[in-house]
């Protein structure tokens, strides 16, 4: 009995030692443990296509979300927020690289710009897949966090200080060329460099910014402007699309994603590949399993009714290639049934809920922005996966973050979590210490209640003896 209540004492006093956000670390766990059970039954093909086994893949997994771990403490353990502040000064610069890497083809020994999915989506350094478009969800968030801070206190040191060493440049002091400096500029730029080659992605990333803009106190007309000027831009690409004749595609995904919007010509496309194309030919398998994909992700809903097949019982995990990435709500919801899938919902609706408790009790600008535009980032994906996952939503390739199988996805998502859990952190530990400095309305003095004891019994005493005298 003893040792019972030491455990349970030993086990309370860990987790009360835990700072930050402590629903925030559940559903970070939760997540894990979900994507290395969820990873480890869904991947038969890609051990297949790899040429290892599903215990090798778990492996690498479970290397990965140990490292995942290791870079969440790293960003928990910092103390001074003015350190993500000056981290994020450089995401412009970081997405902006890796987008033109991707642009320009760049082939170098270190690095190189690659394929995946038929589009340039990723860089290999040293063996490694970086996907460029999950970096670039992150880094901007922070940058754009660091630029409202900047507009709120003023603090514009590079074009303040260009405009004080040349005269002729005292224009950039102007409010409206520093928000075409450090809000239009880089907000347009990586949104035109993502839609040439991911369609959806630049507009899932367009969305995320100008939320991250208006949670900020960005101006809404200029919010409007932006996303009214994004619009025409994509529109008049699609308009010389059409008036070509479809003859001239600016973007190499907007053909498949006016398929996948409008009248699903792309997969008109693949029937004619599957009837002109040998049975033993590439073309044929990759248009088949492109084919069946959506088709079978639906059938594997349908299959898993309210409680689900069991753990390692799907069957359609053995027909969709990319089951474990862009389908992976569908295959949980066939092997835990509709109560697993409701489950999944309910961490990410809880991380949307909590995050923006975090984010109303920062009392620093920053890092209320960067908290729910995080927040808004990792919730708004799963969201948008699970709709793809339920035909609600045309297929756009987003992962469900944290669970879906994919190394650069779940190590910037994990980075994602580390800050939003060191800024709760930190944000606790203030609110204590103005508790902690804050006086009480009224504060007692025991001189003063003492002294009014005494007097009470005196008076008492005396009441007392007159009673006596007057018997």
């Amino acid at each position: 009995m003893n040792q019972g209540k030491k455990a349970n004492g030993w086990l309370t006093n860990m987790i009360n030692s835990v700072e930050g956000d402590k629903v925030i670390w559940m559903i970070l766990f939760l997540l894990m443990l979900i994507s290395i059970v969820t990873i480890f039954s869904s991947t038969p093909l890609l051990a297949r296509e790899s040429d290892s086994s599903r215990i090798s893949i778990l492996k690498g997994q479970l290397i990965f979300t140990g490292f995942g771990l290791l870079l969440i403490l790293i960003c928990y353990w910092i103390k001074n927020i003015n350190i993500f502040k000056f981290v994020s000064k450089f995401g412009y610069l970081i997405s902006i690289g890796m987008l033109a890497i991707l642009t320009m083809r760049i082939q170098t020994p270190l690095f190189s710009a690659a394929k995946i999915n038929d589009a340039w989506r990723v860089i290999k350094v040293a063996g490694m897949q970086i996907h460029v478009y999950e970096v670039v969800k992150v880094a901007m968030i922070m940058y754009l966090s660091w630029a409202l801070y900047a507009f709120k206190t003023k603090e514009y040191m590079l074009t303040d200080r260009i405009a004080d060493k040349f005269g002729r440049l005292a224009w950039l002091k102007k409010p409206g060329w520093k928000d075409t400096v450090y809000i239009y500029i880089p907000i347009l730029s990586v949104i035109v460099l993502i839609f040439f080659e991911g369609t959806s992605s630049a507009l899932f990333v367009m969305m995320i910014m100008l939320i991250t803009l208006y949670i900020g106190g960005f101006n809404m007309k200029r919010i409007v402007l932006i996303g009214a000027f994004l619009i025409l831009f994509l529109g008049s690409i699609v308009s010389l699309y059409y008036i070509s004749g479809k003859k001239i595609v600016l973007s190499n995904r907007l053909t498949t994603a006016i398929g996948r919007i409008t009248d699903g010509s792309e997969n008109k496309e693949r029937m004619l590949t599957i009837q002109n194309a040998g049975r033993n030919s590439i073309e044929f398998q990759e248009a088949i399993d492109k084919l069946r994909q959506p088709i079978s992700a639906q059938l594997a809903i349908k299959e898993g009714g309210i409680l689900g097949k069991g753990p390692g019982h799907s069957t359609q995990r053995y027909v969709v290639p990319v089951i474990f990435g862009d389908y992976m709500y569908s295959f949980i919801i066939e092997e835990y049934g509709l109560v697993g899938g409701i489950i999944i919902l309910i961490l990410y609706v809880s991380l949307l809920a909590r995050g923006s408790l975090i984010a109303r009790s920062c009392d620093n600008h920053f890092a209320k922005t960067a908290v729910a535009g995080l927040v808004i980032l990792i919730s708004g994906q799963a969201f948008m996966h699970m709709a793809v996952n339920v035909h609600l939503f045309p297929q756009t390739g987003q992962t469900l973050p944290l669970i879906s199988h994919g190394t650069s996805s779940f190590l910037s998502f994990c980075i994602a979590f580390g800050i939003i859990l060191s800024i709760s952190k930190m944000t606790h530990r203030k609110m204590q210490r103005k508790a902690a400095e804050a006086a009480p309305i009224i504060e007692p003095r025991h001189d003063d209640i003492q002294d009014r004891l005494d007097a009470l019994d005196a008076l008492e005493s005396s009441e007392i003896l007159e009673d006596n005298y007057e018997a």
